[in-house]
C-alpha cells in the first residue's frame, strides 16, 4: 500500500513540470518584444544604414526566432513527452511533429538549434572581426565547434542506440 502510494506521488509530481514550460511562454513573449524592437529600428534606420550593419541586425532577427522555435519545440514535446498529452486535434490544429518528438530526439533537435544559433554568432564576429581581438575569435570558433561535435556525437550515439533497438524489432 505504501509502495503504491508512493509511486502514485511521484507519477502526480510530473505536474509540477507544467508551470515550468507554462514559464517558457513569458521568455517567448520577452523575445517576441525584442524582435519587434530590432525590427522597429531596421525600419526606421535603413535609409541610413550601412549594408553590413543591417546584415548583422538581420541575422539577430534571425536568431531571435531560431531561439523563439527552440523554445516553442521544448515546451510542447517536453510537456508531451513528460507531463501530459496535448489535446489540440478537436480544433482543427496540430503539429505535425507534436507527439514524434521522444526525449532523444529532442536533445538532437536542440542541440541542432544550439549549432544554428552558434552559427549565426559566429557569422556576426566574423562580420565584426576588425573590432575583436584574435584571441577572442579563436575562442568563438572554438566554442562553435565544441558545439558541432557534441551534436555530432549526440547523433551518433542516438543512430547506435536506435539502430540495437531497430534490430531488435526487425527480428520479432
Amino acid at each position: 500500500m505504501i509502495e503504491k502510494s508512493l509511486e502514485k506521488l511521484i507519477f502526480a509530481c510530473r505536474w509540477l513540470l507544467a508551470p515550468l514550460y507554462l514559464g517558457l511562454s513569458l521568455a517567448l513573449i520577452a523575445l517576441g518584444v525584442k524582435f519587434f524592437q530590432e525590427a522597429l529600428h531596421v525600419i526606421l534606420e535603413v535609409g541610413s544604414m550601412p549594408e553590413d550593419q543591417l546584415v548583422l541586425i538581420v541575422l539577430t532577427l534571425i536568431d531571435i526566432v531560431l531561439v523563439g522555435s527552440l523554445i516553442v519545440m521544448v515546451m510542447f514535446s517536453g510537456y508531451e513527452n513528460f507531463v501530459s498529452r496535448l489535446d489540440v486535434a478537436q480544433h482543427g490544429e496540430k503539429l505535425g511533429w507534436l507527439g514524434k518528438l521522444d526525449a532523444g530526439t529532442l536533445k538532437l533537435k536542440v542541440a541542432a538549434s544550439i549549432v544554428a544559433i552558434s552559427s549565426i554568432h559566429l557569422l556576426k564576429v566574423f562580420m565584426d572581426a576588425k573590432t575583436i581581438p584574435n584571441d577572442k575569435i579563436f575562442w568563438y570558433v572554438m566554442l562553435h565547434l565544441t558545439f558541432v561535435v557534441s551534436a555530432l556525437l549526440l547523433g551518433v550515439l542516438d543512430r547506435m542506440s536506435f539502430a540495437g533497438h531497430r534490430d531488435q524489432t526487425d527480428t520479432k
